[in-house]
Parts: structure tokens; sequence; C-alpha cells
């Protein structure tokens, strides 16, 4: 049909039909001849990448699984120290210290420098048209990579090493230092290594009184939530009974407490009345951490 009448064509056909043998697996076309190709970029080219791809993926997750990522010490607002980023920004931490990035000249150092770094790399795969891919024989892109990396590597040793040196001139431990040193003294006497407070759970008592609905009704859970628990800032109302009484309670909900505004004309909005507000303040005092 689309193909021109060629004598010299061999045509097998299978069975009666017009279809032509195939010739099993296709084998890609050769790309050596043009300048920038090697080979074909679908399927070939791409299965090759999607399968590094995957074994990588599946390394990260392997990793993920056998060493998870350890939990840091709660951060302490009253602690004196010395601030200090992470290991991987140590450089631009150090950077940021030089005389011409900073002072006089932090426009230039944080806009003017890391912009002509950015912007290269950006515009490296259109400057860089060779098609020379071994390293040595890309003498421009070569030096400026390996510049990089000493440059790196030299402002990271160097922020760390002021760092020590600095801590070492103040007197200054660092934190995570003397919490480590504390753990490892408690646990040579057999102390907890921990200085979380371990605070046992308080249930909900009688949940299945009626005044559990009116909690509901009241709104109350738009700070409280539904397990009473508080949702951050308002405080947990399980074991309130322990610190008020009904009468306090009730003076709680009609004038307030702290940030809390009164909630009195709120619940009588929510369509409770005096008794079911009474009620509610009842069951509430009976919310205690003993029962």
């Amino acid at each position: 049909m689309a193909h021109k009448d060629d004598s010299k064509e061999k045509v097998v056909f299978v069975g009666d039909s017009r279809v032509r043998r195939g010739n099993g697996f296709i084998t890609p076309p050769d790309y050596s001849a043009y300048p920038g190709k090697s080979e074909a970029f679908i399927p070939n080219f791409l299965l090759k990448e999607w399968m590094v791809g995957v074994v990588v993926l599946v390394g990260i997750l392997v990793l993920t699984i056998s060493e998870p990522a350890p939990l840091g010490f709660p951060a302490n607002a009253t602690a004196t120290v010395i601030p200090i980023p992470d290991w991987y920004f140590l450089f631009l931490y150090q950077y940021l210290k030089l005389p011409y990035a900073s002072g006089d000249y932090i426009v230039l150092g944080t806009l003017g420098v890391t912009g002509v770094a950015f912007g290269s790399l950006l515009l490296a795969p259109f400057l860089d048209t060779g098609r020379e891919r071994r390293f040595y024989r890309r003498p421009i892109a070569s030096s400026l990579m390996f510049l990089s990396l000493a440059a790196i590597v030299y402002l990271t040793n160097t922020a760390w090493t002021e760092y020590k040196h600095e801590m070492a001139e103040t007197g200054q431990i660092p934190e995570d230092v003397q919490r480590e040193e504390k753990a490892a003294e408690n646990r040579a006497a057999g102390l907890p290594t921990t200085s979380v407070v371990q605070t046992k759970d308080i249930a909900i008592v009688d949940k299945d009184d009626p005044a559990m609905a009116l909690y509901k009704q009241a709104t109350c859970v738009s700070c409280h939530a539904v397990d009473m628990k508080g949702s951050g800032g308002p405080p947990s109302l399980r074991g309130v009974g322990d610190k008020h009484d009904k009468a306090a309670i009730l003076t709680i909900i009609k004038e307030g407490k702290g940030q809390m505004p009164p909630m009195y004309e709120t619940a009588m909005g929510a369509g409770l009345s005096e008794q079911d507000i009474d009620d509610l303040a009842g069951w509430l005092a009976k919310q205690k951490s003993e029962q």
C-alpha cells in the first residue's frame, strides 16, 4: 500500500494473509554517524535510566527501613549557644562570613556571586555543547567543577574549625554533648536516661453520660477536641476535676479564664439550657485522674 513496487523485494506471506513475516526483535539503528547521538532514546536509553533509578530508589528505601532517622533533643529556647547550621550548609555559613559577602557587600554576596554561580549551572548545558565526555578532555568544565568542590570542602572545614575554637574560647559545651554526657552518667547509675516526663493517660470518666453529647453540642470540641485532650493551645479537660469543682467550672464557663473567653452565651446559642450547662459542669467535675 504505502510501499513502492520493487521486484527485488522478497515477500514472504503467512498463510493466506498478506501480512509480512516479522523478523523478531528490531535492532535499533546505529546513530554513531550522527553527532551527539549514540543510541535510540526510546526505549534503549530511557529503559536503562529507569532501571538505574529503580535500583537507587530500592537502596534508599532499604537504608530508610534499616536505619531510621534519629530524633534529636527537643529545642531549648533558653539555652545560650552559638548558632550553627547543619553540616551541608556550613560552606554557605562560612561564605557569608567573608568580608566581600557581608557587611557593605551583603547584596553582592547574597545575590551577585550566588546568582552568577547558579546561573552558570543553568546555562552550562547550552554553553558547553561539545561532544567530548571524558573529564580530562574538558579542561574548562572540569576545572570549574574541581574548584567548586575544593571551595566547598575548604569552607566547610573552616566553619567547623572556627566553631570549635569559638566554643573553646568561651568555655561552652554544646547542649547535645551535655545531654549525652548526662544520659551516660544516668545509664551508669541505673537512672532514666531521658528527662521527658512520662505521664499516664487519663481516661474519660463516664463517657456514656448524656453530658458527653452536651459537651459536643456546646462547641467545646472546637478547642478541647472530641477526645478532650485539647488541640495544642487549649488544655486537656481529662482530669480537670482534680483542679476545679463544679462551681469553679461554672464560673469559668460564665466568666472565662486566661485566654479562654466566656462560653456561657455561646453554649446558650448552641441550644443548651441553664440546666444543660449545669449538668455539663457537673460531668466535667467528675473528670478525675483517679477513679
